[in-house]
């Protein structure tokens, strides 16, 4: 399985981006999915999953009510549509997925679950 992510790219704070994973040589509704961010001399953080199956989601507290994670599992694809960006929304966002989906709910925000990773997309707002 591959994960493929694009979309980044250099916005103004108030802007919105749509980033995608697409998944190759798997199929995206029986994982586990989910969205990290690392900014500049930090960690990685949890941002966005999707469970697989049903598709319930999960938010990191920042980006409630901004951030929607979703697929389209006949397009084998993932999206983070991000709105009302804000600089600290800086960072290079990786798609994960979580095979089989062996994660509970309250375990989705951990990195260590995910066993495949894309290789990330920047994503810059400026103030």
């Amino acid at each position: 399985v591959q994960l493929q992510a694009s979309g980044g790219g250099l916005v103004q704070a108030g802007d919105s981006l749509r980033l995608s994973c697409v998944v190759s040589g798997g199929t995206i509704g029986h994982y586990n999915m989910a969205w990290f961010r690392q900014a500049p001399g930090k960690e990685r953080e949890f941002v966005a999953a999707i469970r697989a199956g049903g598709g319930s989601t999960y938010y990191e507290d920042s980006v409630k009510g901004r951030f929607t994670i979703s697929r389209v599992n006949a397009k084998n694809a993932l999206y983070l549509q991000m709105n009302n960006l804000k600089p600290d929304d800086t960072g290079v966002y990786y798609c994960a997925a979580d095979r089989p989906p062996v994660a509970i709910y309250s375990s989705l925000p951990n990195g260590r679950v995910y066993d495949v990773w894309g290789q990330g997309t920047q994503v810059t707002v400026s103030s």
